[in-house]
């Protein structure tokens, strides 16, 4: 060892690494292999792993494998970890052969090396405390690194689901605001019948309400962890009395009701439950970004276009047209959906292509999912608070649409019939005269009656009309 780095030694022989790093050989090893996207494994996952090998030490001291000391070093160091520290260390990158092996030796390198420190020992002195044989006790990558990134995505969906509930908050606060705006409903983007402002807001609010609960029912599925299954799912080289007691350490420890799966085997190969959680995020997302397409249209214009609302003004719009201002919030939640549905594709591809008694692509697949979460996450949370909160109506605008509109004589087809309303309607989109003045003209109804059935409010409430 020389002052600048320290030489370790694996399998495959010797090799340098920097004296002052907390990772070792095998994350050296990964940091020359996989050189792929230029990130490093995601903080949650990080925390996740860091979880996992402090209950794997309390555990495995519990049960008599670990001495107070080791484990008390390896807890203290996995806490320091927990906490944000060390997180320069934990370099790999997140797409990585191996099944997430990689990772998962980063994690033992840097908590063995700082339980080290801890004990009063030197960087890799692995006598004292050893990645292999003291932190990953009972373990194999393929228990820790299904187990962190389920804690991973548990952690980064609560704080979606806090996003969503705060853009559901904001639409029904508009739907009170606009509860008076009476519009133009769109069918095929021709004119339908009237709708009130506040009721398409309201929509809007009940379908993130949806999306936000089903992927929290999905989420469900991920509580289970197959914490000691060690290798393929038989629990070799765990204690029988680990899983359950590791599992319960990890539930106290997160607050997650964390539960055995059914079968270990079945757990440690299968990745359907990332699918069906990445499947509920992806349809929230399309969701997302077809109310954000309807914002857009309806505040088309200024002059030229729908204009029923107004939004935020952001940035300037143009290079070259002035004065021109875009709606890029809304414009940037479209992009974020298609982004998120695009790595949905790639987990479900992940999640079919394992073989046998393990899937080696998870890396893939947990890169992809927290991406997905984070950058949905921050959307949601700028959509609302830079957008959606701040969306005025333009309520002549829209009183002039409803008036100018042929699609209330729908109303009136229960009392003049479907062939006398449609003569009526081809007349009105002909000559670009008023309904009203047609029904009247034509003698089919009075001025009294014509008021009453065509009130802008009544018009977009249940009911059948009646003389």
């Amino acid at each position: 060892m020389t002052d600048n780095i320290r030489i370790e030694r694996d399998l495959l022989g010797e090799k340098a690494v920097p004296a002052d790093a907390y990772y070792g050989i095998q994350t050296a090893r990964a940091l020359e292999n996989f050189r792929i996207t230029g990130q490093t494994i995601h903080p949650a996952l990080v925390k996740g792993l860091a979880q996992v090998k402090k209950a794997a030490a309390l555990a495995n001291c519990q049960l008599g494998y670990l001495s107070l000391e080791t484990a008390d070093g390896i807890a203290r160091a996995a806490d320091e970890v927990i906490a944000g520290a060390l997180r320069d260390q934990f370099k790999v990158d997140p797409i990585q052969g191996g099944a997430g092996t990689s990772a998962n030796m980063n994690a033992n390198e840097v908590i063995a090396n700082r339980a080290i420190e801890l004990l009063g020992g030197h960087k890799g002195d692995y006598a004292l405390v050893s990645p292999n044989d003291h932190v990953n006790y009972a373990q194999s990558t393929n228990d820790v690194f299904p187990t962190a990134i389920r804690l991973a995505i548990l952690s980064r969906i609560s704080d979606l689901s806090e996003a969503l509930h705060r853009l559901e908050d904001a639409f029904l606060a508009k739907s009170e605001e606009f509860d008076d705006v009476v519009k133009m409903g769109r069918t095929h983007l021709q004119d339908a019948v009237p709708i009130r402002l506040g009721q398409s807001f309201h929509a809007w609010a009940v379908a993130v309400k949806r999306g936000r609960s089903r992927i929290e029912d999905a989420t469900r599925g991920l509580e289970e962890i197959n914490m000691g299954a060690t290798a393929v799912g038989t629990g070799l080289n765990a204690d029988p009395a680990y899983p359950q007691i590791v599992v319960d350490i990890l539930a106290g420890m997160t607050g997650r009701k964390l539960r055995r799966p059914e079968d270990l085997i079945d757990a440690t190969q299968s990745c359907d439950g990332f699918v069906a959680v990445s499947g509920q995020v992806k349809a929230l997302a399309v969701a997302l970004s077809k109310i954000a397409n309807d914002i857009r249209l309806m505040a088309s214009g200024p002059r030229t276009g729908l204009k029923e609302i107004n939004l935020p003004e952001m940035q300037p719009g143009s290079s070259i047209m002035p004065g021109k201002v875009n709606p890029v919030m809304a414009e940037v939640l479209n992009q974020t959906c298609f982004y998120v549905m695009g790595l949905d594709q790639t987990v479900m591809l992940a999640a079919e292509a394992g073989q046998m008694e393990l899937n080696v692509m998870e890396p893939v697949l947990a890169h992809s999912m927290l991406s997905a979460i984070d950058s949905l996450t921050n959307a949601v949370g700028l959509f609302t608070e830079r957008l959606v909160r701040g969306i005025t109506a333009n309520r002549e605008r829209c009183a002039d649409m409803v008036a100018s509109s042929v699609g209330i004589i729908t109303a009136l087809n229960p009392v003049i019939g479907y062939k006398a309303a449609s003569a009526v309607a081809r007349e009105a989109t002909q000559t670009g005269r008023p309904v009203r003045d047609i029904v009247l003209e034509k003698g089919l109804l009075t001025a009294e009656v014509l008021d009453r059935l065509l009130s802008p409010y009544a018009l977009t409430e249940m009911g059948i009309a009646k003389v």
